[in-house]
């Protein structure tokens, strides 16, 4: 599967919510109406789902969210099946580890995908190592920071900024002038995505 480079907004339209790809002040003040589907005025509204349609769109919805592509995806979904508790909630879990997320949620990076071109540039350090791997598995008590070589970069600034007034996670202590943070542990369940439906992407997989 080809990267995709359309429009985003046409991505949350199809899904039916915000996946927040186009930064969290720009998802506030939005044009894009998520509850009409893309194409012929939303295909004379969305039309009700088979279980199996319900589970893929549940699917590519947090797929499109993290910003993976289907090999990638799957291989999170093996690795959380393999290991002791529910599946679901270690696969967000696991995603939500990752590096260039854990930049995106400390205020680092506007969007997901901003995030990951900061790690890929080496403007990202862990515990004052450089680590340019996007999927890079984030330890509790690692420390995340801007380099100083990218904290001059507006982006960042404007990002942080944002960030601030709409909040940290409970998981997260973040130190907005120095731009870094420590990633205090693995978010519980009911502090991250309340409206994903994890259990329907394993019922996916199951099959």
């Amino acid at each position: 599967m080809a990267k995709y480079t359309g429009p985003r907004c046409k991505l949350s339209r199809r899904t039916g919510t915000d996946l927040l790809l186009t930064g969290h002040a720009r998802s506030i003040e939005s044009k894009c109406k998520f509850e009409t589907p893309p194409g012929a005025q939303g295909a004379a509204r969305r039309q009700r789902l088979s279980d199996y349609a319900t589970q893929l769109r549940e699917k590519q919805k947090l797929r499109r969210m993290y910003g993976l592509m289907e090999k990638q995806f799957h291989k999170y979904y093996v690795k959380s099946s393999r290991r002791k508790g529910a599946t679901g909630v270690l696969l967000l879990q696991a995603l939500e580890s990752r590096l260039d997320n854990v930049v995106y949620r400390m205020g680092f990076a506007a969007t997901r995908a901003e995030a990951r071109q900061l790690v890929n540039h080496k403007a990202i350090a862990v515990n004052d190592r450089l680590v340019n791997v996007p999927s890079y598995e984030v330890q509790a008590g690692d420390v995340v920071a801007v380099r100083n070589r990218a904290k001059n970069q507006n982006r960042i600034a404007e990002a942080v900024s944002v960030a601030s007034q709409i909040g940290f996670g409970d998981w997260l202590s973040v130190d907005e002038k120095k731009l870094q943070g420590t990633y205090s542990q693995v978010p519980d369940r009911d502090q991250i995505l309340p409206d994903i439906n994890e259990n329907l992407v394993v019922e996916l997989y199951s099959k």
